[in-house]
């Protein structure tokens, strides 16, 4: 059952699975992700610690979405509030194009 903390993450193309954190809580999680506590843990630190990297001196967070490639996938986060939505993506192969 689709919640509304999660109806938008399941129509995004390519994902392989989310979290949705809170806190370092897990409030929601699916695919790949799910129950995934180490993965939680390690994206909670990541990002609080992309908070702390304020260029400017405001209430606003640093950034907009924050991204860690691998080979095969991407981990995916942004936040709303409190709220860390995260996306494991699967990486497209991009073909070359003949000129």
């Amino acid at each position: 059952m689709t919640s509304a903390l999660t109806q938008g993450l399941e129509r995004i193309p390519d994902q392989l699975g989310y979290l949705v954190l809170s806190e370092g809580a897990v409030l929601a999680s699916s695919g790949d992700l799910e129950n995934d506590q180490q993965a939680a843990s390690a994206i909670s630190e990541l990002v609080s610690t992309a908070c702390g990297f304020q260029l400017h001196h405001g209430i606003n967070i640093p950034f907009k979405c924050l991204s860690v490639v691998f080979g095969e996938h991407t981990l995916l986060a942004t936040m709303s509030g409190q709220t860390v939505f995260v996306v494991k993506r699967q990486n497209r192969g991009w073909e070359p194009i003949d000129v």
